[in-house]
C-alpha cells in the first residue's frame, strides 16, 4: 500500500445499521484495499465515518476533536490494514481504534471527557430524552422537562465516562450490546448491567434535584 488516499469525511445525521451481507461486502473490500486498491478502502471510509464520529463524539466535547480524531482513525486504520487477518470485522476492529485514540487523546490533554447537549443533534437529543423517559414511567414527559442547554449535560454527567458511552451508542446510535461489548473489550452481561445502572442512575438523579426543587442545570 502506498501514500494514504484522500480523506473527505463528512459527519452524516443518519444511523446506520449494519445488516450481514454489509460485513461480507466489507470483507471483500478489505482484501482488495489490502492489494493496494485505494477506492475500495475509501469505499470503507464512506461506509463507517459516520459511527466513527458517533464513537468518538460519545467521548470527547469538541467537534474539532471529533473530526481530528476521525481522520486520524482513518489513516492509522489505512496504515495498519495490512496486519488486519479479517478474523474480527472491520467494523469492530476500526471501532476499537477510535476508542483507544480518544482515551489516548484525552489521556495526553489531561482533559475529563464530557458529552454536552449543545454537541448533539436534534433528533439525538429526541431519541435521548425518549430514552430516558422509557425508563421511568413515573416521568411523564420528560423530554419537555429536560429541555435546555445544560439539563440533559448534568444528567450524563454524574455517569462514568465508559458508561455514558456506552449508553449514547445504544440508545443514541443504535449499536448493540454485543457490538458495544466487542468495542469496548466488555462481555455481553457486563454491557447490559453497565447499561441498566447507568438509565437508573439519571433517572434517580433526575427525582433528586426535581424532588429537591433544584433545577436540573
Amino acid at each position: 500500500m502506498t501514500g494514504a488516499p484522500k480523506l473527505a469525511l463528512q459527519e452524516s445525521s443518519e444511523r446506520l445499521k449494519r445488516s450481514p451481507a454489509e460485513a461480507v461486502e466489507d470483507r471483500a473490500l478489505v482484501s482488495e484495499a489490502q492489494a493496494g486498491a485505494t477506492e475500495a478502502f475509501e469505499e470503507l471510509v464512506r461506509r463507517h465515518q459516520h459511527r466513527v464520529f458517533a464513537v468518538a463524539g460519545g467521548i470527547l466535547r469538541r467537534r474539532e476533536d471529533v473530526e481530528d480524531i476521525a481522520q486520524q482513525v482513518f489513516v492509522k486504520a489505512y496504515l495498519s490494514l495490512r496486519k488486519f487477518d479479517q478474523r474480527a470485522a472491520f467494523s469492530t476492529w476500526l471501532y476499537k481504534i477510535t476508542v483507544n485514540e480518544c482515551w489516548d487523546s484525552l489521556r495526553k490533554k489531561k482533559v475529563r471527557p464530557l458529552v454536552y447537549e449543545s454537541d448533539l443533534s436534534e433528533e439525538q437529543k429526541r431519541q435521548f430524552g425518549s430514552s430516558v423517559e422509557a425508563s421511568s414511567r413515573s416521568l411523564p414527559d420528560i423530554r419537555e422537562r429536560l429541555e435546555g442547554q445544560e439539563k440533559l449535560d448534568r444528567l450524563l454527567e454524574t455517569l462514568e465516562p465508559r458508561d455514558r458511552l456506552m449508553l449514547i451508542l445504544k440508545e443514541i446510535e443504535g449499536f448493540s450490546v454485543e457490538e458495544i461489548g466487542e468495542i469496548l473489550e466488555l462481555n455481553a452481561n457486563t454491557v447490559k448491567v453497565r447499561l441498566f445502572r447507568a438509565r437508573r442512575r439519571m433517572v434517580a438523579q433526575y427525582r433528586k434535584r426535581a424532588g429537591q426543587g433544584e433545577p436540573i442545570r
